[in-house]
């Protein structure tokens, strides 16, 4: 494939507007890409307009499967005033590729379709399968990543590479993310008779301060090599219907970055302890509710798989962990463990950023390095 469909592929994914709930429209460019070069694919639905892809490319007698999986979905742009380009061009300037999802992620998407592809074209040996898995909803929860494990698709895996955003390093662990909420039932009154209610805000005041308290030893306790410590922070507070009034009614919502050494389920406990207690108090009525899920993952940083990797290059690529979650999250929950890494095109700090871009030189880069680390690992 030439260089410059290499990029024009790319610019055509960015100028679909994925933004959560409209995936399917990837889905559809990519299977059309796939069967202009013979590859066959299969959509799986989640629901109208969102649907997953997969394609498979079978070799030899081999029984070893590698997926390579990249989500298709983007985040919102934001204000498009504040861009330097519209979000949704795919602008080339110099060397940087500028758009929503450049980095985050169809850049690795891309690589790893056109790897594929290649692979076809130059009828390069392999002794197994490699499955692509193009997935939606990653933003909003890994709900292809998801389905496509209850599914089946990651039972058989002896490895799989995702293509998020990783910038020459190799990232076998990352952390968990836990949203919870809060709401804090009280009295109202008026507020120059305080006694005669329950102010819903300072219950749920003291809830944050014990919570932030306890999260605090956490995360002096707790450490990983990798990742670090525990991250707790309180995004949203909601509470009151006007300034004479002693409130009724509050909220909060948090995340949680979470750890292997403290993972979801004993952060959930602790979180659950906080509130049983303070509901002890007569005036207090805290209601706890988990709303995001999403454990830590943490592979074998001397799999076969990164061997692969490292084989690829001249001085080995450092290994490392991410604050972020991915697709990872959900495939991990197949029956048995397999080799995993983490290992895209871009910078990540730049996804879900204004202004967000991809060096073109780094995302052709990767397209070759793909095809000798599923051909080695296949081999």
């Amino acid at each position: 494939m030439e260089k410059s469909e290499k990029i024009r592929i790319l610019q055509d994914l960015i100028k679909i507007p994925s933004v959560n709930g409209k995936e399917a429209e990837v889905a559809d460019y990519l299977a059309k890409l796939f069967a202009k070069y013979g590859i066959s694919s299969k959509r799986i639905v989640f629901e109208p307009g969102r649907d997953n892809l997969i394609a498979e490319l079978k070799s030899g007698r081999g029984k070893k499967v590698l997926g390579i999986a990249g989500h298709l979905d983007v985040v919102a742009a934001g204000d498009d005033k504040l861009w330097k380009y519209p979000p949704f061009s795919a602008q080339i300037d110099g060397n940087r590729l500028y758009g929503r999802g450049s980095t985050d992620m169809k850049s690795g998407l891309a690589a790893l379709a056109i790897a594929l592809i290649e692979l076809v074209e130059k009828k390069t040996p392999l002794n197994g399968t490699l499955r692509f898995m193009g997935t939606v909803g990653e933003e909003v929860g890994e709900l292809g990543a998801g389905q496509l494990t209850k599914m089946g698709y990651a039972d058989d895996l002896a490895g799989l590479l995702i293509g998020e955003p990783t910038n020459d390093n190799l990232a076998y662990t990352h952390m968990g993310s836990l949203n919870y909420s809060v709401l804090s039932h009280g009295k109202e009154a008026h507020s120059s008779m305080p006694r005669e209610g329950f102010n819903a805000i300072d219950h749920l005041n003291e809830f944050i301060t014990r919570a932030n308290q306890a999260m605090q030893k956490v995360a002096e306790k707790y450490q990983d090599p990798a990742l670090g410590h525990t991250i707790h922070n309180v995004t949203m507070i909601q509470g009151g219907t006007q300034v004479n009034s002693i409130p009724g009614s509050a909220a909060l919502k948090a995340n949680i970055r979470t750890i292997p050494e403290f993972g979801n389920e004993k952060v959930i406990a602790l979180l659950k302890k906080i509130t049983n207690e303070l509901n002890e108090h007569a005036a207090y009525k805290l209601e706890l509710h988990v709303d995001y899920d999403k454990i830590p993952v943490q592979a074998d940083k001397n799999s076969s798989l990164i061997r692969t990797i490292q084989r690829q290059f001249s001085k080995p690529l450092p290994l490392i962990g991410i604050s972020a979650t991915t697709d990872a999250a959900e495939f991990t929950k197949a029956p048995h463990p397999f080799d995993l890494v983490v290992f895209g095109p871009g910078i990540p700090t730049l996804p879900h950023q204004i202004n967000e871009y991809v060096e073109i030189d780094n995302y052709l880069a990767m397209i070759e390095k793909y095809q000798d680390i599923f051909a080695d690992y296949l081999k």
